[in-house]
């Protein structure tokens, strides 16, 4: 006959080595963590500093952005930080004085900010853009400008 004594040690033992058995199976099933930093910056492409709209509540907007084989975002700006990721396809983006740069899926980029600037599809697929918008209530996203002066 067992006693308390000796089942209590028995019992707890068995506790364990189910629970570790258990915590193994687990972990098995449910790989690790893989992080990949997209991009950590504190300017835009063209080297502004990066600032967040403060004068009103914030409002971040996520969208993605499909611009057909040859076609053109036009001339705009944007009025608030703008994290954008490629995710198909690529875009030439005239920045006028600033220069042209080309992105391809898998950049990612926080776009100029109050410079006007014009995205056109060079590739032969549709080009998707993850665009986030870091703004604020009642500021504009984006809106169309037009072309700047090259003189």
């Amino acid at each position: 006959m067992r006693t308390m004594r000796t089942t209590g040690p028995v019992l707890a033992v068995a506790a364990w080595s189910a629970l570790c058995f258990w915590a193994g199976l687990t972990s098995a099933r449910e790989p690790a963590l893989k992080v990949d930093v997209l991009l950590s910056t504190s300017k835009t492409v063209i080297g502004e500093p990066l600032r967040y709209p403060t004068e009103k509540p914030a409002k971040v907007t996520a969208a993605i952005v499909t611009v057909p084989t040859g076609a053109t975002t036009g001339w705009h700006s944007h009025g608030v930080p703008l994290f954008a990721y490629i995710l198909e396809g690529e875009l030439k983006v005239d920045y006028g004085p600033q220069g042209e740069r080309v992105y391809k899926k898998g950049d990612a980029l926080i776009e100029a900010v109050n410079l006007p600037h014009d995205g056109t599809n060079t590739g032969s697929l549709p080009a998707k853009v993850l665009a986030v918008f870091i703004g604020a209530e009642g500021l504009k996203n984006t809106f169309k400008t037009p072309a700047p002066d090259r003189h």
